[in-house]
């Protein structure tokens, strides 16, 4: 069973995704994607996680993620039954990045085998 917290970080990701496609005009913001939400066990801040395409500069990104935080946070308010709304902090998600480096190193590692066992064949 989930606790509170991370039952209304699933809630805040959800409707932070919903704006951000719907609402938020900022072109910057666009592509955004909200991977996680970490809330406070008070529930008065909320890390959020996010990523961003390649084609979007990451300095960008952030301005408009802070210029849009005070019209998110107002949203939330409308849309969440919470006696408080978070403040949100957005932090950029590097996991995402991780993964896909350690699939390339892992891809160059397979095609390098295939190619010495190309070369190399093992009689018996």
């Amino acid at each position: 069973m989930q606790s509170r917290p991370q039952r209304v970080g699933d809630q805040v990701r959800a409707e932070l995704c919903t704006l951000l496609q719907r609402s938020v005009r900022d072109p910057a913001l666009r592509f955004v994607t909200v991977t996680h939400v970490q809330m406070t066990r008070d529930l008065q801040h909320a890390r959020v996680y996010y990523t961003a395409p390649s084609a979007a500069t990451p300095r960008d990104t952030v301005r408009g993620l802070r210029r849009a935080a005070a019209y998110l946070r107002g949203q939330l308010g409308h849309r969440l039954r919470l006696r408080h709304v978070p403040e949100l902090t957005f932090v950029y998600d590097e996991s995402i990045a991780r993964e896909q480096r350690i699939a390339e190193v892992l891809e160059e590692l397979q095609i390098e085998r295939t190619s010495e066992t190309d070369r190399d064949p093992v009689t018996s």
